[in-house]
């Protein structure tokens, strides 16, 4: 028979040992032990993810809007056709490009779900953080696990950045003059 003062400090021994467990967790979330997450964020991460998709796909639209209108034109003058048989292939490919540029809207919808996932997440973990106390959470020896170190290439890599962090292109453009 088991003394239920021992059992008592069995199992507040082993909740011990799990919130030990859990404040190293969340100072690993908090502080990755690596510090090269770039953005404050996943959310923010996210959210540059749909930008950049967005800005992308705008791009694309404009070219194939260009092109389309070059086309028309074309079209206009040309009669051979031979000719005007390109010219309806130029015009089949658009529409392909202006269908495929879709996935933009779709992609940035789901991206923003995961998004908010994520941001609840590290909503729950500020919590936790305050909870226990930052200066706990700070003293936590935070350890890669094993098999995740950074190799040396990965370790130099440091992007990408969100707007207005890092070098621009221009800045990158000016070591090469």
């Amino acid at each position: 028979m088991v003394n239920p003062q021992d059992q008592l400090k069995q199992e507040l021994g082993a909740l011990f040992r799990y919130l030990q467990r859990v404040r190293q967790e969340i100072a690993a979330i908090d502080r990755p032990a690596d510090q090269d997450h770039g953005f404050e964020s996943m959310g923010d991460q996210m959210d540059a993810i749909v930008q950049a998709t967005e800005a992308a796909t705008n791009t694309i639209i404009e070219a194939m809007e260009s092109t389309d209108e070059t086309n028309r034109k074309l079209r206009e003058r040309i009669t051979d056709p031979d000719q005007v048989m390109l010219l309806d292939r130029i015009n089949t490919n658009v529409n392909k490009v202006f269908e495929a540029c879709a996935f933009q809207d779709i992609t940035g919808q789901r991206v923003n779900r995961v998004a908010r996932s994520i941001t609840y997440v590290e909503e729950r973990v500020n919590a936790l953080i305050a909870l226990f106390g930052e200066e706990q959470i700070s003293e936590v020896e935070v350890v890669v696990p094993p098999g995740q170190e950074k190799s040396a290439d990965e370790a130099l890599v440091t992007g990408p950045h969100a707007e207005g962090i890092g070098l621009s292109q221009d800045d990158i453009d000016k070591l090469f003059d």
